[in-house]
């Protein structure tokens, strides 16, 4: 392709993009591709300056106004900024200031740059009178009625005292927080969801019913000026015309500093470099400006940006790669994630290879194909994700994901329970990828009661391969243990006599400490008092368990893709030939107490609140954690603390552990 039929490719190109950008919302690239594709036009335009005609991107700030809404002309252009990629562009923007003023060092205030769209707010006599979006930077949208809906920009400024007419310019934006809620309510309505923040509030905004816009919220900072007349109410300097922005009630960041030089724009982007990802709301970079209202003057301005001011971008936190295919991951709790394999590439200043899909009905929703060429994205630590594919661009071969129905790791059935979004892998006490937390969950206290066992030392024994399956702990030794970092011979005899005491144990503590997805202590309990036994409930079908109390469809499915596995089977066998005793608590049923709620709060003179619980509960009374008008009774010890109060105030009967024993005993 020729330089000529290259740049005239680049105009249209540009223009289409910024289209999709600023009319739909719906942008087509990353921010760092589309300053890549510009500035090869500049660099076309700078070589050939006769090829520029009024049409070119280069001449005009980009985007158009919607002819959904009525057009504003703005007083004075709302231009957008140059940007600074490296480091050096943003010294050679300070030597550049330092040159055209003609000393020696240039007083810069220095603020955030928001990702949001840019607004115009117009005061007559502080009255808010009308707003507009930026537009093509001469005329924009008037979208006066919705912002009136945001309750950060007062229809009022504060004080006496104001111009006859000021424009005040700042961002619209979305806080990470808003934005996860709106799209939690539009999976739950079945909508469709937005891709980022910028994207949300933009939509939101230019909503054409204001109730619309009233349901989401919407935030502002202020951070430029327009027109004002008298021009005289213009403070000196930037930094004080943002603190009279203060004065006057309107919102601005705390983000901000007056600094002198390069170092001190430098030392400002570290920090908030250094703080992006603890923000609330999304930034691409920092802006500098030069601080005084007259050097700002005398720099003026390009066609296109003004001098006195530059954006400086962070690392691209997008970017454009190619899937080279999707395989699943298996969590701690046998979560089975899918992720792409990526070409890799450089997001947020990281080599990026792979990036999560989350789960299979996030995949569909995406239409994530392998061979599709995709946006990602990262932000800080967080693990980088896939965020949509360029369909467009998507090639003959493309191939769609299909879920294994097997586990990569241990080779168990993959289930998917009705109402979940997640799959995962049913070999729980088999799989490697679930061995500490399948360990961890085993000896808990409420389980089979291991003391000592905790998550140092599981690691340790799993990290070692001493340790594979729960049955591999009734065969340690000493010396094993002993040999452990931190683990003495005293600490080794206490943890194996803790591991001997648990094999005498209850069936209800056994059928738990499995770990079964959605099986509970109580559950634990009623199949217990149920089958009688742990063969009898490894030999029941979805019938059999459909009749134990309070197991419905959801809890039987997960029971029997649990106890049909194999490699369970095979660990469960194990442990009962390791010589467990699984006793069967005896039902000791009081009809005065079947029905009955009771809450335990404070320390119990005799007993621990767990004992307390299992006598109520063998007495066919329910045990809950929280007090309401249903409670019957609330046993209170020493110390009883918010749900004793609770129950006064609800007119709940409060008794001592010696009442409760009578009650037990009548």
């Amino acid at each position: 392709m020729t330089d000529s039929a290259r740049y005239a490719w680049l105009k249209d190109e540009l223009a289409s993009l910024d289209h999709a950008y600023y009319v739909l919302d719906d942008p087509k690239l990353p921010d760092i591709e589309y300053d890549k594709l510009y500035r090869e036009l500049i660099s076309l335009e700078q070589a050939h300056p006769d090829w520029v005609t009024p049409d070119s991107p280069s001449q005009r700030v980009s985007g158009n106004a919607s002819d959904l809404f009525t057009e504003v002309k703005h007083a004075v252009p709302m231009l957008s900024l140059n940007n600074a990629l490296e480091d050096s562009e943003a010294e050679a923007f300070d030597r550049r200031c330092r040159e055209g003023l003609e000393l020696d060092q240039v007083e810069y205030a220095a603020e955030l740059k928001f990702d949001g769209l840019a607004i115009s707010l117009r005061y007559e006599k502080g009255l808010l009178t009308q707003a507009a979006t930026r537009g093509d930077g001469y005329s924009g949208e008037d979208v006066t009625a919705n912002i009136r809906t945001i309750k950060a920009i007062p229809l009022r400024l504060k004080g006496a005292i104001h111009p006859d007419t000021i424009e005040i310019r700042g961002e619209v934006f979305m806080s990470h927080r808003d934005f996860d809620s709106l799209n939690q309510q539009a999976i739950a309505k079945g909508d469709k969801t937005f891709a980022n923040p910028r994207n949300a509030a933009a939509g939101s905004l230019r909503q054409l019913d204001p109730k619309i816009t009233a349901q989401r919220t919407l935030s502002f900072y202020a951070y430029g000026v327009g027109q004002c007349e008298p021009a005289v109410f213009i403070p000196s300097t930037h930094s004080k015309l943002l603190d009279q922005y203060l004065e006057w009630g309107l919102p601005v960041c705390e983000h901000r500093d007056v600094l002198k030089g390069f170092e001190g724009l430098s030392s400002f982007y570290t920090k908030i470099g250094d703080l992006r990802d603890q923000l609330p709301y999304d930034i691409d970079g920092v802006v500098y400006k030069v601080n005084s209202r007259e050097q700002q003057e005398d720099l003026g301005f390009v066609s296109r940006a003004p001098r006195f001011a530059v954006a400086h971008k962070f690392p691209a936190q997008e970017a454009l790669t190619t899937v080279l295919g999707i395989d699943v991951q298996v969590g701690r709790t046998g979560a089975i994630t899918p992720v792409a394999r990526l070409s890799p590439v450089v997001v947020g200043g990281v080599t990026v290879t792979n990036a999560t899909l989350h789960n299979e009905d996030e995949v569909r929703r995406k239409d994530i194909h392998v061979g599709d060429t995709v946006v990602v994205r990262r932000a800080g630590d967080v693990i980088p994700e896939v965020v949509s594919a360029i369909k467009e661009k998507r090639p003959d071969s493309a191939l769609a994901f299909v879920m294994p129905t097997r586990c990569p790791v241990c080779e168990s059935h993959i289930e998917k329970l009705e109402d979940e979004a997640i799959a995962r892998c049913s070999g729980g006490l088999f799989c490697p990828a679930q061995r500490k937390q399948a360990l961890l969950h085993f000896a808990q206290r409420r389980a089979m009661d291991i003391d000592g066992l905790g998550e140092k030392i599981v690691d340790q024994l799993v990290d070692l391969q001493i340790v594979r399956t729960p049955a591999d702990l009734y065969q340690l030794g000493l010396m094993a243990l002993a040999n452990l970092e931190r683990m003495g011979e005293k600490s080794a005899e206490n943890l194996l006599q803790a591991i001997h005491q648990s094999r005498k144990n209850t069936l209800a503590r056994f059928i738990f400490a499995l770990g079964i997805r959605h099986v509970g202590e109580s559950t634990a309990k009623d199949l217990a008092k149920h089958f009688g036994g742990i063969h009898q409930l490894m030999d029941a079908n979805e019938e059999d368990l459909l009749q134990v109390n309070d197991v419905g469809p959801v809890v039987a499915k997960s029971l029997l893709g649990f106890l049909q596995e194999a490699h369970n089977r095979e660990v469960i066998e194990q442990l009962l030939a390791a010589g467990l005793e699984l006793e069967v608590e005896q039902s000791t049923i009081n009809p005065a107490l079947v029905g009955k709620t009771f809450v335990l709060t404070g320390t119990l003179p005799t007993m621990s609140r767990d004992q307390a619980k299992l006598l109520l509960e063998n007495a066919g009374a329910k045990v809950a954690g929280s007090v309401s008008a249903k409670t019957s009774y609330v046993v209170a010890g020493d110390e009883a603390g918010s749900k004793l109060e609770k129950a006064q105030q609800l007119g709940v009967a409060v008794i001592d552990e010696a009442a409760m024993m009578q009650l037990l005993n009548s």
